[in-house]
């Protein structure tokens, strides 16, 4: 008995063996189709072109729900208005948040001013290495983490975000919800298994354009993908698995737009835009809008989250005494306003002043 013993935990160190053998073989083939695709028709980015670790998280805060052709312009203003951690500590508020206009989610722009704030207090000016000290910093969680320490800092660590988690989904046909943490983890631990340990950032860099140019969210391109012959996904359009998303609300907002001798009232917002300048909200119900407005003469629509808000702004005159928290501005040039009311601020003065 003792020898058959022996001989079963012989074969199966061998199958482990074997396996691990097996499985080293597949990702250095990955990593080697990958690389060859990557040179020829990697996108050339301009965060990739510096290894700054300001510059580059700066990138990574922008790329955060915000596809890489919107971001590109702000990204070289913003470097040409705060070209530091320092000049972006010494900014108030009200300067950053006029940068990032139009971005949206401002919470980026705030976590943002308060990490540099941070590094300047605490580290004299300089990024922490470390993953666990950056992610101590405002806004920066496990991604953005590693992806300043493979990018700035050579670090060979995986990173996992929207798209290299759709390449990794369908590469090893994962049926977990990766919104669940037992498929987040598994993502991570196949990011890793893949990763070389020498130029990660050229491999993150790799797998972000295949995810975000080849492997798509909705129709793949798979006869032209560079790793085909190594995904085991037998549908890749219908990877990866999520949660059931939440349904889209639809809200009515309704604003003021009060000019007088030239000037415009505004409101400094406490909730959605907080410490951003918008037109006087309404206290009105809904359903007796019609009655006590009158017309909007202005609408927009935008999404906002898990909503879709329907912008209405009604004429009223200027009231004998304005509220706390507002103020009447001359001129909405610079100060910071979210788009969807510095729009309807813009075009409404403008008919006013064609009138």
């Amino acid at each position: 008995m003792k020898h058959r013993s022996e001989r079963v935990q012989q074969s199966s160190s061998k199958i482990r063996v074997s396996l691990c053998a097996s499985v080293a073989f597949q990702s250095a083939k990955f990593r080697r189709r990958l690389l060859s695709w990557y040179r020829r028709h990697g996108r050339d980015l301009p965060w990739r072109r510096t290894k700054d670790a300001y510059a580059i998280l700066v990138s990574e805060f922008m790329l955060q729900q915000t596809q890489v052709a919107t971001v590109i312009p702000y990204y070289h203003k913003w470097l040409r208005t705060f070209p530091d951690f320092a000049s972006l500590a010494r900014a108030s508020e009200n300067e950053v948040l006029r940068a990032w206009q139009g971005l949206g989610y401002y919470a980026r722009a705030r976590n943002l001013h308060a990490a540099a704030k941070t590094v300047m207090d605490r580290h004299a000016g300089d990024f922490p290495r470390g993953i666990e000290q950056m992610r101590q910093l405002p806004g920066i969680g496990k991604y953005t983490a590693h992806a300043v320490a493979s990018f700035a800092f050579d670090q060979s660590v995986p990173i996992i975000e929207a798209n290299t988690g759709r390449v990794l989904a369908r590469l090893f046909n994962l049926r977990k919800s990766i919104d669940s943490h037992p498929g987040r983890r598994m993502l991570w631990q196949h990011a890793a298994r893949l990763l070389s340990k020498s130029d990660a950032a050229t491999f993150n860099s790799a797998l972000l354009d295949l995810g975000a140019l080849i492997c798509v969210a909705r129709k793949p391109k798979c006869d032209v993908c560079p790793v085909k012959a190594l995904c085991r996904a037998k549908n890749p359009a219908a990877l990866p698995v999520r949660n059931s998303r939440r349904e889209t609300k639809q809200l009515i907002e309704m604003h003021a737009l009060i000019v007088r001798r030239g000037r415009i009232l505004l409101e400094q917002s406490r909730h959605r835009w907080r410490e951003m300048w918008i037109l006087p909200p309404l206290d009105v119900d809904c359903s007796k809008q019609s009655r006590f407005q009158g017309q909007p003469v202005y609408e927009s629509v935008f999404p906002f989250t898990h909503h879709r808000v329907t912008l209405s702004v009604y004429r009223r005159a200027a009231p004998k005494r304005i509220a706390p928290g507002q103020r009447w501005f001359g001129s909405i040039e610079e100060v910071a306003m979210p788009l969807p009311h510095r729009r309807a601020a813009q075009s409404l003065i403008q008919t006013l002043v064609e009138r």
